[in-house]
């Protein structure tokens, strides 16, 4: 069986700000990475990184580093509107009142997947939108155009674009809506962060134990699904289940797809064929949750996943750039074979982590769920949180003043 062990590796302060849509103190600020280099070194970084980098010689291994130096410290210099921005969100989610059956999370992007990404996209490094990532995850679609529709008009940052992949679905299956914004500097200490882009993910449960079941069964087999390799069968599995899930939340399913009664047909026979359910009840219990240190002041997550050991280590810090600097060291051993897969993410609590990224932790349940539903003729089901019962106020307590009015007049002994 598999262990998840918490490490007691705590960075140096603390970070103190201001909930909400406010701006963290100058004191806050200086405890985040900021860029060390030029604009015009990260686009050559950017460059060099869309290629195989060649460590044969002294110079070339010198110049590797280099590379992966600038690239690195570039995304940590997005670490700060990453937590103004989330930080707001909180705030968006309080007043559309969805704080508290709501959840956000952040995180910085693994070197691998900007790798990835720079060698699909025309563009560079400096114009890669989502380096920083907010998590929004609300119970419904419903909820989700709630806080679609305030973010738009309430954010303080300037609005670049949208991704509406709800009303228009990958063609894989994934859903979510995606909104991009370029930081706004409210202080002289933030200018130096200014026009950041940071992408905000917003989506229903439905959508994120889709998007997370899909990560959680690549990270397991060892295979990108996420970005189209991998098993066939269970590429297909997702396709079918993300329009099973669309036609539960009222939107549009996936273009070309079957009818809902040959879907659900082609969903019974591959999970008979790759006994998907039972691989993600596997999953689920894969994990033996241990806490065995207190951090409560944490903000920063370390999550790494050792395939080899089939074990999940979480290091909580609380200074940003000391979970950025253990970030960067970590992805320094994957270039060099380790069998870690590590993603630094940015949230309130533990449960919040592991409930915003449950792919880490083997967490598939809601999928699983509904996929089991859907094999015995069921519907998938919209997740939806039981009316919250309001206790009626306790009866106001009638203070005994007899002691007071037996007292009140008496003259103290010897008067």
């Amino acid at each position: 069986m598999s262990s998840l062990a918490i490490l007691p590796l705590y960075g140096v302060g603390e970070i103190e700000g201001l909930f909400f849509d406010h701006a963290l103190d100058p004191e806050a600020v200086a405890n985040f990475p900021i860029l060390n280099y030029s604009v015009r070194e990260v686009r050559r970084a950017g460059e060099l990184l869309k290629g195989s980098i060649p460590w044969n010689s002294a110079e070339e291994q010198a110049e590797a580093l280099k590379t992966f130096a600038i690239a690195n410290n570039w995304r940590d210099s997005h670490a700060y509107p990453m937590r103004r921005i989330r930080n707001e969100l909180g705030g968006h989610l309080q007043k559309v009142r969805l704080r508290q059956s709501g959840i956000t999370a952040a995180r910085l992007k693994r070197m691998q997947s900007i790798r990835r990404k720079l060698g699909l996209i025309p563009g560079n490094l400096t114009q890669l939108q989502d380096l920083a990532g907010c998590r929004v995850i609300v119970p419904t679609y419903d909820d989700v155009k709630k806080i679609i529709d305030y973010n738009i008009n309430n954010s303080s940052h300037n609005w670049f674009r949208d991704y509406d992949y709800v009303s228009n679905p990958k063609s894989d299956g994934y859903r979510c809506f995606h909104r991009v914004f370029k930081f706004k500097a409210n202080t002289i200490e933030e200018e130096i962060y200014a026009d950041r882009r940071v992408e905000i993910q917003i989506r229903s449960r439905l959508q994120h134990s889709w998007a997370t079941a899909v990560e959680a069964v690549g990270l397991f087999r060892g295979e990108d699904i996420k970005g189209g390799q991998g098993n066939p069968d269970w590429r297909r599995l997702f396709e079918l289940m993300s329009s099973e899930f669309a036609l539960a939340e009222g939107c549009p399913e996936l273009a070309n797809a079957p009818s809902h009664k040959d879907r659900v047909s082609e969903i019974k026979d591959i999970d008979s064929r790759i006994d998907a359910a039972n691989i993600l009840e596997h999953l689920s219990q894969a994990f033996e949750y241990t806490e065995m240190y207190s951090y409560e002041k944490a903000k920063y997550f370390l999550i790494e996943y050792d395939s080899k050991a089939s074990s999940v280590k979480v290091r909580p810090y609380s200074d940003p750039k000391g979970g950025t600097e253990s970030f960067d060291n970590i992805e320094a051993d994957i270039r060099q074979g380790s069998s870690v897969n590590a993603v630094l993410v940015e949230a309130d609590k533990i449960e919040s982590l592991k409930e915003a990224y449950p792919n880490y932790f083997g967490d598939v349940q809601v999928f699983k769920s509904n996929l089991k539903r859907i094999t015995k003729g069921r519907d998938a089901k919209e997740f939806k949180l039981p009316p919250q019962q309001v206790m009626p106020p306790p009866p106001k307590a009638v203070p005994d003043t007899a002691w007071f009015r037996r007292h009140r007049f008496r003259k103290p002994k010897g008067a």
